[in-house]
């Protein structure tokens, strides 16, 4: 196993994880920044306030989202696991 492959196995990994974190990582922002700015508006300082509604957005994007989720992390799987002969040489 060369150096350039142990490489593109790394970044093609941190490439497929940042994939899947992106979408929940920007619902929580949006909402986040909803949630704040409705508190700084009405000067309400609940720290549940701004914890359930993430919760919801973050199940509701994992709703939509996890087909796609799903299907790319088993398409990563299998290119590896096949590409494991050629990896050994």
């Amino acid at each position: 196993m060369t150096p350039e492959a142990v490489m593109t196995l790394a970044h093609h990994a941190m490439y497929i994880g940042l994939m899947m974190a992106a979408p929940l990582l920007l619902v929580a922002l949006v909402v986040g920044l909803v949630v704040s700015l409705f508190q700084a508006a009405t000067q309400i300082n609940e720290s549940t306030l701004s914890f359930i509604p993430k919760l919801l957005a973050i199940a509701a994007t994992l709703v939509i989202a996890g087909p796609w989720m799903l299907t790319t992390m088993l398409d990563y799987l299998r290119q590896t696991l096949t590409s494991i002969p050629t990896l050994v040489n």
